[in-house]
């Protein structure tokens, strides 16, 4: 599998240049696919997609919400009802 280097130092339009002539390369190289490899390449990526996020993350989120879950349970913050979160939320987004 060919991997995409891109120099930290360069200008970020550069990067995306660079990145956007990767991008349509890879879509030709995809046009030139059979079916059948078209739908291995999908289900690759999306196995991909789907694959275990990196432990460390995954143990940073876990004791997040156990910490605020403490925090909820002794009292230290009180919870926000879910309908005046998405109010407020939609009010910052003027919808």
């Amino acid at each position: 599998m060919r991997r995409l280097r891109l120099d930290s130092h360069a200008p970020s339009t550069q990067r995306r240049g660079v990145v956007a002539k990767a991008l349509k390369e890879i879509e030709q190289d995809i046009g030139d696919l059979s079916s059948e490899e078209k739908l291995q390449l999908l289900r690759t990526l999306l196995a991909e997609l789907d694959a275990p996020a990196d432990a460390n993350v995954e143990r940073a989120w876990l004791e997040t919400s156990q910490r605020r879950y403490r925090e909820l349970v002794e009292g230290k913050v009180e919870g926000v009802p879910g309908p005046l979160v998405f109010e407020r939320l939609r009010a910052r987004l003027g919808r």
